[in-house]
């Protein structure tokens, strides 16, 4: 299997599955092809499986019956069994409920014979006008500053976060103390967009934002601890189709105890409008 980095591997590529045959008509079956590009380190971004894995449910949920065509998956759980590599997966997908309001789909990830991935997805209605309430304003700007770090294939993070081959990164460097040698509060700010391909198209728009709610380092980066950090358990919550241009990722933990820590993730469009949130329970690195 070839671990060469594509130089432009859109994210469209992701969710482009192929269904398979199956004996199994109550099971939806698809193969799809994670591309490198699309790992940090060596192994399959966690939030890039989420949003594959939405894909082949959507596909399923949306062929056996048309009428859920304008459902999205508003809500996904997913535990990781374990890390795919890059390269091909197929998702065997199940439906458990359909309802007018709600539809509830289950969708494993799987890798050589192996279920890597389990997520439980609610399909819902996304909003699409002004909302009616708004949390407080954040200082971020709805575009990198000129102090922002670009993530470059030469870059120390880049070298880690091959998502960068395949979109723009850029680090907010006013919350990231570790750059500067320094430890803070556990939080983390970046921008990403997708390369010009993908966000002509609402429906890849919508993933990538799924995609994005799992874009930033661990926070406890910002207390000295470094390292893989192993997610437990993330839910994930779309709320929007993101309006084309830069998405705002903020990160923040309630609390890094002595083995684990908890992440929020908040996601939002160059209007200042919420599209995508996450909360994880990961393992904390060795200091």
């Amino acid at each position: 299997m070839t671990r060469e980095l594509a130089t432009d591997a859109p994210f469209s590529q992701v969710i482009d599955l192929t269904e398979l045959t199956t004996t199994d008509a109550e099971t939806g079956r698809y193969a799809g092809v994670i591309d490198p590009t699309w790992t940090i380190g060596p192994k399959v971004h966690g939030g890039t499986m989420v949003a594959a894995s939405a894909a082949a449910a959507t596909r399923w949920l949306t062929e056996a019956d048309a009428s859920y065509a304008r459902m999205a998956p508003i809500a996904a759980s997913s535990d990781f069994l374990g890390a795919p590599d890059p390269g091909k997966v197929e998702y065997a997908v199940h439906i458990r409920k359909k309802g007018r309001q709600i539809c509830l789909v289950d969708a494993e990830l799987i890798q050589n014979d192996r279920t890597l991935v389990r997520t439980a997805f609610t399909f819902g209605h996304l909003d699409a006008t002004a909302t009616r309430w708004s949390g407080p304003d954040t200082d971020m700007p709805a575009e990198p500053t000129d102090t922002a770090l670009r993530y470059t294939p030469d870059s120390p993070m880049g070298k880690i976060v091959h998502v960068s081959q395949s979109a723009h990164v850029l680090l907010d460097p006013t919350w990231g103390e570790f750059l500067r040698g320094e430890t803070g509060d556990p939080r983390l700010r970046l921008w990403i967009r997708p390369f010009d391909g993908d966000e002509a198209d609402p429906l890849a728009r919508a993933a990538f934002a799924m995609m994005a709610a799992d874009m930033s380092p661990p926070v406890p980066m910002n207390l000295g601890h470094f390292g893989w950090s192993p997610t437990v358990q993330m839910t994930t919550y779309l709320r929007r189709v993101p309006a084309p241009g830069w998405l705002r990722v903020i990160a923040t933990s309630r609390e890094v105890g002595e083995r684990m820590f908890d992440e929020d993730q908040l996601v939002l469009d160059c209007t200042g409008a919420v599209v995508a949130q996450s909360r994880q329970l990961a393992l904390i690195p060795a200091k």
